[in-house]
C-alpha cells in the first residue's frame, strides 16, 4: 500500500517495493533465480550455473547463491560423496520470486527492439558533448 505523506508518494526504506527492488539489486540474483528456473528439475550444480551465466566469476556466483539461500529462496544439497558434490534448487518461496521475473524475462524477449532502441538512447546521450 502506498504511504502518501503531504500529498506525495514516499518509499521508506521498510517498505515493501523498497525491499523487493533491493533484492534486484544484486546483478546476478535474478539470472541465478532464473537459471535454476529453468534448469532440468530445477536443481543444478554450481559450475552448470556458472558455465550458463556467461561473465559471471566463482566468487560472484558462491556469494549469490549463499546470499539466495540465507533469504530462502533457494536450498543448498550436499551429496556425502567424494569429491563433494553440491546442488542448488528453488525453494517454493523461490518459486514464487521467480515467477514475476519470469515474466519479466518474457517482456524482453517480446520486446527486443525496445530493449535496443533504449540502448541507443542511452549510447547517444553518453556521447561527448552532449549536455547532460
Amino acid at each position: 500500500m502506498p504511504v502518501i505523506v503531504d500529498g506525495k508518494l514516499c518509499f521508506f526504506a521498510d517498505s515493501a517495493p523498497r525491499r523487493l527492488m533491493a533484492l534486484f539489486s544484486v546483478k546476478w540474483s535474478t539470472m541465478v533465480l532464473h537459471a535454476l528456473w529453468h534448469w532440468p528439475g530445477q536443481r543444478s550444480r554450481p559450475g552448470e550455473l556458472q558455465r550458463s551465466l556467461q561473465g559471471i566469476s566463482k566468487k560472484m556466483l558462491l556469494q549469490t547463491l549463499r546470499e539466495l539461500e540465507q533469504r530462502g529462496l533457494i536450498t543448498r544439497h550436499v551429496y556425502p560423496v567424494v569429491p563433494p558434490k553440491v546442488e542448488y534448487q528453488l525453494t517454493p518461496l523461490g518459486k514464487t520470486f521467480a515467477e514475476p521475473i519470469e515474466q519479466m524475462y518474457q517482456w524482453g524477449l517480446d520486446n527486443e527492439a525496445a530493449l535496443d532502441e533504449m540502448e541507443q538512447n542511452y549510447r547517444k546521450a553518453q556521447q561527448p558533448g552532449d549536455p547532460v
